[in-house]
């Protein structure tokens, strides 16, 4: 059974009511759940799940549990408690966590906006986030990217989602920015997240729905990893 990924829908719910439907070497598989699991270099969700009578467990991650990514495995503490197959269970995310993550991983769209080169790799964390581009060093500059990308966010470009098939992205390569992380094939249908006037692009994460909520971004580092390629950090101001 394919758990309901709640997050995709409405990634601003902090909770939900779930049932157990599994439990498995990686943790426990739910019907449904607002958790974001691991991938596409955003991290796994934190938080917790209540039980009936009251007790709590701590969510210490969230992944995929399965290679076909039609379940999600709810990570716990070794050794502890843990509900059985049919509970009911309320999931409350650590939403300051998740939605500083959003925040990064819509300004990381619009860094490769500004820096209109392959990218190589990337990594979001909590508050803060980075992409490696294929790049000779051309004289990267930290207060001209940011500039960049803080008049992009002040445009308040609203940011949502569609979904293409398998051809449409073939017959548009131009759509993939990322050179090591390709869409994930197999459902025949990919998930595009656009903002509105400035980019348009597969992803699977989530992301805010307007660059105002974004607030102001400051590049931190640009490191050289490579003949040709540029890690460029950011932080949330």
């Amino acid at each position: 059974m394919a758990t309901d990924l709640l997050f995709r829908d409405d990634p601003y719910s902090p909770g939900a009511s779930a049932t157990v439907i599994g439990l498995s070497q990686h943790g426990i598989i739910l019907d449904r759940t607002v958790f974001y699991a691991m991938g596409g270099g955003q991290p796994g969700d934190v938080g917790t799940m209540t039980l009936s009578d009251g007790r709590t467990i701590a969510i210490t991650n969230t992944v995929w549990n399965d290679e076909t990514k039609t379940e999600i495995a709810h990570v716990v503490p070794p050794e502890g408690l843990l509900p059985a197959v049919g509970d009911t269970v309320e999931l409350a995310l650590d939403w300051s966590r998740r939605y500083a993550r959003m925040k990064v991983h819509t300004a990381l769209h619009l860094l490769s906006v500004a820096l209109p080169y392959p990218v190589t790799g990337g990594s979001i964390g909590d508050g803060e986030g980075r992409l490696d581009f294929d790049i000779q060093d051309a004289g990267l500059d930290k207060d001209e990217i940011a500039h960049k990308v803080n008049t992009m966010i002040g445009q308040g470009a609203e940011v949502s989602e569609r979904w293409i098939t398998d051809a449409e992205l073939d017959a548009n390569p131009g759509l993939v920015k990322t050179m090591s992380v390709k869409p994930p094939r197999g459902s025949g249908v990919i998930r595009l997240v656009e903002i509105e006037g400035l980019d348009l692009q597969p992803c699977g994460g989530t992301h805010v729905r307007n660059t105002e909520e974004i607030g102001r971004i400051a590049v931190t580092q640009i490191e050289k990893k490579g003949k040709q390629n540029r890690r460029v950090r950011i932080a949330l101001a």
